[in-house]
């Protein structure tokens, strides 16, 4: 008899693993997914790009299988015909302090085979990439690409039904227990047992893992991306993506430029934290959310580290012109009329520790039959199909 295997989560690493397993023909796959629809919160609130792999530590997970993803989503991509465009990404830095970063992420793309990557010492080559930026050096990766991801999503989704696996929407997974080797999923208006159970979770990745009695760390602290809008008659201002050189103590690439799919260019996002697990803005609060992220014994060591870093983000979500000033820096011709209307804002799922400590890789646990997406923030869009494979290979086709 075919092995059962749950899914809870419909984003789109949920949806990538569910048709990993049915494409292996491994398994009577279900995925739950809370909302009425997929892609509905991480997968479907991002800027859309397709990362290179330039930024993450030789070796990592990140590294590994974010370069594998890119593939596999190009790929994809061109087996469906959905748009996937090349427009490539200069990361700048602005001056000479900034040197020795731009060096270490050079040194870092170098060792994860990022293709096509150059380092470029010469304003007037900077300037032929992108006319209108201003900084004294950068490197470039041409083959970073954006897409749409809640189009991929609900693709593979597609995939998921042909070949007979079930999508159940609005079937939020309140329930779970361990049941002589299985596991009873409940939801609000179903009950169903499995051999096993894959949690992706996202932003209820620390909520899901509590119902099957896994370690309440790491936590989820939600950090709310804004973006605001370029001005369609500006938009010749950015060719691809203009990015700055991340601070390496945050794990936040900080303002940037990204020309997407469709053509429309965001700035942003900058990264402050929500007031809910899926706090889309300043009036979206939870209090339970914000009181657990307070309790808990890591919100001390954090914002003693992080709270100038934290007031500087929290100011320029709310004082345009601030804003506008970290963006300037790389556009020195933009104007305060150029940042139009907010775009829609993300949520980032963003594990952190009981020492405070910012999760930087993806993460992965296990409760006997249950396996725990723990932390899988960007780049796991790019990565799903990596990622995907990753856990079939080597969480359930052991033992």
């Amino acid at each position: 008899m075919s092995e059962r295997i749950g899914i809870i989560g419909g984003g789109i690493v949920g949806i990538a693993l569910a048709r990993a397993l049915v494409q292996r023909g491994i398994g009577e796959v279900t995925v739950f997914e809370k909302e009425a629809r997929l892609a509905a919160h991480q997968t479907g609130h991002n800027s859309g790009v397709v990362h290179a792999g330039l930024y993450y530590a030789e070796g990592s997970l990140k590294a590994r299988l974010c370069v594998a993803g890119r593939t596999a989503i190009r790929d994809y991509c061109q087996e469906k015909n959905l748009p996937y465009r090349e427009v490539g990404k200069l990361v700048v830095a602005v001056d000479e302090s900034e040197l020795p970063a731009l060096a270490e992420i050079e040194k870092r793309s170098r060792a994860n085979g990022v293709p096509g990557l150059v380092r470029i010492n010469d304003v007037d080559r900077l300037r032929d990439i992108e006319p209108h930026v201003a900084g004294v050096a950068a490197v470039h990766s041409p083959h970073t690409a954006v897409v749409d991801f809640a189009a991929i999503t609900e693709a593979m989704a597609q995939d998921v039904r042909v070949a007979g696996g079930t999508i159940l929407l609005g079937h939020e997974v309140v329930s779970m227990a361990l049941e002589g080797g299985k596991v009873r999923v409940g939801t609000a208006v179903s009950e169903h047992l499995f051999d096993r159970v894959i949690a992706c979770a996202g932003l209820q990745s620390d909520v899901v893992a509590r119902l099957v009695g896994a370690d309440p760390s790491p936590k989820i602290l939600p950090f709310r991306g804004e973006y605001w809008s370029l001005n369609p008659e500006r938009n010749d201002l950015v060719q691809g993506m203009i990015y700055p050189v991340p601070d390496p103590r945050f794990p936040f690439l900080g303002v940037h430029f990204t020309r997407g799919v469709y053509d429309e260019v965001h700035v942003g996002p900058n990264a402050v934290p929500a007031l809910a697990r899926e706090g889309y803005g300043w009036l979206s609060v939870s209090v339970k959310d914000t009181w657990e992220s307070l309790r808990w014994p890591g919100a001390g060591p954090l914002a003693k580290k992080h709270w100038r870093m934290g007031v500087d983000e929290i100011s320029a979500s709310l004082v345009k012109s601030m804003y506008y000033r970290k963006a300037r820096r790389f556009i020195p011709e933009l104007t305060m009329p150029d940042l139009t209307a907010k775009s829609a804002a993300g949520v980032r799922a963003q594990a952190w520790g009981r020492d405070g400590s910012l999760l930087d890789d993806f993460a992965v646990d296990q409760v006997g039959p249950v396996t725990l997406l723990r932390n899988a923030p960007s780049p796991a869009a790019t990565s799903c199909m990596a990622i995907a494979d990753h856990l079939v290979n080597r969480y359930l086709l052991v033992g």
